[in-house]
């Protein structure tokens, strides 16, 4: 009796077009996936629950001159870019004081969504280097309360930058951000927030 081996499946035959078809498709999805970009941080999110309706709080964050008021135990010598400051454009700058160096900065709202999106993008850093993005995002809660999620991330190329980030400036941020998300709360808990915690900047 003869021994036979292990029956092996054959493997369909591909045409020549079918091979070239799949090889463009592949092609296609590689060339359309987004670049990992190195230079991004690690995005940073915290959230609170605030104690008053999402209207109020949007009215509150869409003036940037009220942001100081929240966010100044981390965002020095905040000032106004121009005198209107709210909405699309308004802007501001300031000075982010970490343990390992200081740096300016200016942030500006650029999209607004009532009543549950605010944007601010800048940039911070030597010659502007760093951008920068806040959101805050306002979802509805029980008993007529706001959910405020603030999402922060900053892009750089240079390895400088990458370098503080590894030596604790995300987890300093995040601390930051979620101490003033509790001092957001705080202001429009008492409701009696400052018109305009801060002055326009000379010049």
């Amino acid at each position: 009796m003869s021994k036979r081996g292990p029956i092996r499946a054959e493997k369909p035959a591909i045409s020549g077009d079918a091979q070239k078809s799949i090889g463009e498709e592949g092609r296609r999805r590689h060339d359309e996936a987004p670049p990992y970009n190195r230079a991004r941080m690690r995005a940073i999110t915290v959230s609170r629950t605030v104690d008053a309706p999402r209207e109020q709080v949007f009215r509150y964050l869409s003036d940037i001159a009220n942001h100081a008021e929240f966010s100044d135990h981390y965002l020095h010598d905040f000032r106004l870019e121009r005198l209107d400051s709210r909405g699309v454009g308004a802007s501001a700058s300031y000075r982010l004081d970490f343990p390992l160096g200081r740096q300016w900065g200016d942030a500006a709202i650029t999209a607004l969504e009532p009543p549950y999106r605010v944007l601010l993008e800048g940039r911070s850093g030597r010659l502007g280097r760093i951008r920068t993005r806040a959101e805050y995002m306002l979802t509805p809660a029980d008993h007529d309360m706001t959910r405020v999620e603030y999402r922060y991330e900053t892009e750089s190329e240079q390895p400088l930058d990458r370098v503080k980030e590894a030596l604790g400036l995300r987890g300093w941020v995040r601390r930051a951000a979620r101490r003033g998300l509790g001092r957001l709360a705080h202001v429009l808990e008492e409701g009696d927030p400052s018109a305009h915690a801060v002055r326009p900047a000379a010049g």
